[in-house]
């Protein structure tokens, strides 16, 4: 007999801090290589930078905490409902300056929440992390394993742009990358899909660890911060950014369908910047002979969140009425290691 269970979006939640940073404050900053296009090169306008002070809220505990509260108070469910609680930031700071490893943060989060007989776990992808969240939960919902479950991210990850204003020369240095990203938190409740018109209908992730070398976050080389270095000229041709488009052209070659078969309403790449964005679709719509379906992105407004930039621009666009309930979104993750992916799902009655 064939399983028929399936999960859907069911609530979605945002922490953004409130300190705006523009990209002209964030160059002033860039004593070595003042004069960098960076918006211009990567569309980011400002981004959002959390406050450091340990009674501020805003470290990655502290956001991805009141991200899940604020998905939690638009959800059905009640903490103590919850059979899931996953948390899948990079960043992993609280108490102010602290890097936890254990306790996990979902465990954290799972207590300061009252989800106290939720399973819990942390997973660590990159920026894939809160796309990996979601692939698991869902597996566990279709397996049947759990009713629901919450998949959460706390992002500070404006440290390495900090490290790289300190120490960069020029725009080929291996820390460019680190000058587009912004601090955010998501959270998104999964539970079980009853209508074909409000589901996932599938997600999927591959890593093509051959490529794991070209984007690699560590301690600096030349001072005490978190830094990320990133060959961004290699990483992003045409044979690397083409690998989202072959695995999801083999998974539908699977059902039969073709990328025009699935009429997507909207496509959500990583926020990379925006002549990413604009290489991903380009290369979307050679290989699939398609045009790609509008583009939703907040990379001017927010840059790169790392593993919270899908849902952010999601809950930011469902809010904003700029994109519709009951249309078909296409996620297509991205990130170190290399890893890429698919998400598809039709979204009807998220709370946001």
């Amino acid at each position: 007999m064939m399983n028929t269970q399936a999960s859907r979006f069911e609530a979605l939640g945002v922490c953004l801090p409130s300190a705006v940073v523009t990209t002209p404050d964030l160059l002033a900053q860039v004593v070595g290589a003042p004069r960098i296009p960076l918006q211009r090169i990567t569309g980011v306008a400002e981004r959002r930078w959390a406050d450091r002070q340990p009674d501020a809220g805003e470290d990655s505990f502290g956001m991805a905490l009141k991200a899940a509260q604020d998905a939690l108070c638009r959800s059905r469910y009640q903490p103590g409902d919850l059979d899931v609680v996953i948390s899948a930031s990079i960043t992993r700071i609280k108490d102010g300056d602290r890097h936890y490893v254990e306790p996990s943060f979902g465990r954290m989060l799972a207590e300061e929440l009252g989800a106290h007989g939720a399973i819990t776990f942390d997973v660590s992808n990159a920026c894939a992390g809160m796309m990996t969240g979601v692939y698991l939960l869902d597996r566990m919902i279709r397996a049947g394993f759990v009713r629901n479950g919450i998949v959460v991210s706390g992002e500070q990850i404006t440290r390495i742009a900090e490290t790289a204003a300190a120490e960069m020369t020029g725009t080929r240095d291996l820390q460019f990358a680190s000058l587009s990203v912004g601090d955010s938190a998501v959270a998104v409740v999964l539970d079980e899909s009853v209508d074909e018109a409000d589901r996932i209908h599938y997600v999927d992730l591959m890593t093509s660890a051959e490529y794991a070398q070209l984007c690699l976050g560590m301690p600096s080389d030349r001072t005490s911060g978190a830094a990320l270095y990133t060959k961004n000229m290699q990483m992003h041709t045409t044979d690397r950014l083409s690998l989202w488009t072959g695995f999801l052209q083999d998974e539908l070659a699977k059902k039969g369908r073709t990328f025009e078969d699935e009429k997507f309403d909207y496509i959500i790449q990583h926020q990379v910047g925006a002549r990413f964005i604009d290489s991903m679709n380009g290369i979307g719509e050679t290989t699939f002979g398609t045009a790609m379906p509008p583009s939703l992105s907040v990379v001017e407004e927010f840059g790169n969140t790392a593993t919270t930039s899908h849902f952010l621009v999601l809950a930011q666009h469902l809010r904003a009425g700029t994109a519709r309930r009951g249309a078909k979104f296409l996620m297509v993750p991205g990130a170190s290691g290399l890893v890429f992916g698919f998400l598809s799902a039709t979204i009807s009655n998220v709370g946001v």
